[in-house]
């Protein structure tokens, strides 16, 4: 890896923590008043020295800010939240004092946010304890930031393993242009073991492009870690030839559906503002939202479903509920679709009842169908 990528903060790093940042506003507010957490964990794995030779800040500071910033939030508004512990890990011991000095400069951390602590352990030393740990959570959940000096760290079943506790959210960032281009010429052991731990390697497809690489890794990944269990990729290209990816996966369908939401506010990269006339592309022309309507009529083809099916298949093709309204609203003004309360009565026009409120409660207020 070039030595300025790990000095500098690029343009891909800064979308990289950015998107952190953008989840962990919507994650903590959401969970620091949900009125049974006790208390979070924040644990990043990989944290480097936080300020970069450009300026730039890395991981640690972006954690640290939107922790304070939501504490004062709350402050202002009367409210108690549950402390937050922040766990910053890097094996490099170096790193970790440049850290820690930083930290002290930028006046971050306060004792009232919660816990701050530090380790330099390797990342395969430090997953076992973190999976002691969560076996003795009761109360409390688990954030995890992984960006890896080089995907021979991660283990895929580990985070299967993090993933089963019900507790745990987590933010995987991969260089798979790099893997793809191993890929592509030869497959070194490595990218052989690490694809073998989610598919059979001879299940595995040769791809013509990056961008069908990370969605055989997502659909793998989605595989591995079972049903009720939720898995996503975000896209950042660097430049023509080189394209990046965080993978983020969430053990709880609200968490899943706050990331899908900070993807989509970044609209350079993924389309904030979908079109349902005509998919609005990405920043990069050879890439294109997934046309949701088309995946829609195919689910709905066999038989009637239910808003919670429906929420929960929209958030699993990577858009939002808003995007099924869309769609749903002109089905309905064209006389495409039929929307039923459970005693058969026709439900009020626009109304879709198509978010977790209802998928929580009454996934089967209403259902959907499109006539013959």
């Amino acid at each position: 890896m070039n030595k300025d990528v790990k000095k500098n903060l690029l343009n891909h790093s800064q979308i990289k923590v950015r998107l952190l940042g953008e989840y962990l506003k919507r994650y903590l507010n959401i969970i620091a008043n949900d009125g049974y957490t006790e208390r979070i964990i924040i644990l990043d794995l990989f944290s480097g020295e936080g300020i970069y030779e450009n300026g730039g800040e890395g991981s640690p500071m972006v954690i640290l800010r939107k922790v304070k910033d939501l504490y004062y939030e709350n402050v202002a508004k009367l409210k108690k939240i549950p402390k937050i512990d922040c766990h910053f890990n890097d094996a490099n011991s170096d790193k970790i004092k440049k850290l820690k000095k930083s930290l002290e400069k930028k006046s971050l951390h306060q004792s009232q946010f919660g816990d701050l602590s530090f380790s330099t352990d390797d990342y395969q030393e430090i997953i076992p304890k973190i999976l002691t740990r969560i076996s003795k959570l009761k109360n409390q959940k688990l954030f995890i930031f992984i960006d890896p000096y080089n995907y021979k760290h991660i283990k895929s079943k580990q985070i299967k393993k993090l993933l089963e506790t019900g507790k745990t959210e987590i933010l995987l960032w991969l260089p798979t242009q790099f893997m793809y281009r191993f890929h592509k010429n030869g497959t070194p052991k490595a990218l052989k073991d690490f694809i073998e731990e989610i598919t059979p390697y001879k299940n595995w497809d040769s791809n013509e492009s990056v961008w069908k690489f990370v969605t055989q890794l997502r659909d793998s990944f989605q595989n591995l870690i079972g049903d009720k269990k939720y898995v996503d990729s975000f896209t950042i290209q660097k430049d023509l030839a080189t394209v990046f990816c965080l993978f983020f996966f969430s053990s709880h369908i609200k968490g899943f559906e706050k990331m899908l939401e900070a993807k989509w506010d970044i609209d350079t990269e993924q389309g904030k503002g979908w079109i349902y006339t005509g998919n609005q592309p990405s920043l990069f022309e050879t890439i294109k939202t997934n046309p949701l309507e088309e995946k829609l009529r195919t689910f709905m083809s066999d038989n009637k479903k239910t808003n919670g099916e429906i929420y929960e298949f929209v958030l699993q093709s990577s858009f939002l509920p808003k995007h099924a309204n869309e769609v749903f609203l002109n089905w309905q003004k064209s006389g495409s679709l039929e929307v039923k309360l459970k005693n058969g009565t026709l439900a009020r026009k626009s109304s879709f009842y198509i978010n977790y409120k209802y998928y929580k409660a009454e996934g089967d207020k209403v259902t959907y169908e499109i006539p013959n």
